[in-house]
């Protein structure tokens, strides 16, 4: 028994840091969310279910931060996903040029977000940006606002997060990709299918894993997206580019409602949940069947 017990003691320090830094800050946000605690103050007057019924039923920048996530989150679960898979498909032979090339797309994930986001939002700016530089040469005398157009902003930054991390899923595509029998195509070939018949009968069904890995994996990443609005536009203008944990940061640090925020914070995490429930279930692939 003694040697079992010795073997517990390798797991107690993990244990230990991920109670401390997962589980306790859980469920203490948990109980505040059920108070009106202001983060100074050593009193708790407990509320009940105020906190959550109010946001629920009755704060529209928290509707708005809703709907602008949701936004946010399909803008960049197609195009990022389609983009990486176009890439990997174009990319997947380990040529020289390939691999220079797969190390080009994959740099600016390795970049920090907050640079990323300054960068492209003095390249968005309708003065004297970038963008605006080049429209002009081509024609256009005044350019879109980007992220100073309400109707454009958030997926003017969804825009930045696909260009960010396509890169790296592609890697993930071309693991799949690579991993195909190459007699699968040769067969293909052979009974005359067109690249879109191979692609819909041969790539797709064995790449689907990889495929069902990268849109999860895109999801919670367009969840967590904070830094990057924060540094471009900080939700705005008018609430625009409000997503969940802008408007939760907000109602913490900018307002000292740590209950409130508390409640927003265990809702997102029910959102997330179920959107990553949802998924699963609809992305879960069956190998036998291939």
């Amino acid at each position: 028994m003694r040697p079992k017990k010795t073997i517990y003691l390798f797991v107690l320090p993990a244990l230990l840091v991920y109670g401390l830094f997962a589980l306790y800050p859980t469920f203490f946000g948990l109980y505040i969310s059920f108070t009106n605690w202001d983060g100074i103050s050593n009193s708790y007057e407990f509320v009940g279910f105020s906190n959550y019924s109010r946001l629920i039923t009755n704060d529209t920048v928290f509707a708005t931060s809703v709907g602008n996530n949701l936004k946010f989150m399909i803008f960049v679960v197609v195009f990022q996903t389609l983009f990486s898979l176009i890439f990997a498909m174009y990319l997947v032979k380990n040529t020289k040029t390939n691999v220079f090339l797969r190390s080009l797309y994959f740099f600016p994930t390795i970049l920090a977000t907050v640079s990323v986001a300054f960068i492209w939002a003095s390249m968005y700016d309708s003065n004297f940006g970038l963008i605006q530089a080049l429209l002009k040469m081509v024609g256009f005398k005044s350019s879109p606002g980007f992220i100073a157009d309400p109707n454009m902003a958030i997926y003017s930054i969804a825009f930045v997060q696909v260009w960010m991390h396509t890169g790296q899923l592609m890697i993930i595509f071309i693991a799949g990709l690579q991993s195909i029998p190459r007699d699968l195509y040769e067969v293909a070939s052979l009974e005359g299918a067109t690249k879109f018949q191979t692609f819909r009968e041969v790539t797709w069904p064995l790449v689907a894993p990889a495929a069902a890995i990268v849109i999860a994996y895109t999801t919670l990443q367009s969840f967590q997206a904070f830094d990057m609005i924060f540094a471009m536009t900080r939700g705005g203008p008018g609430y625009s580019t409000e997503i969940i944990s802008t408007f939760i940061y907000d109602m913490a640090f900018e307002n000292y409602r740590f209950g409130y925020a508390g409640a927003a914070s265990i809702i997102f995490m029910l959102f997330v949940g179920v959107i990553t429930l949802v998924q699963f279930k609809l992305l879960r692939t069956d190998r036998a069947s291939y």
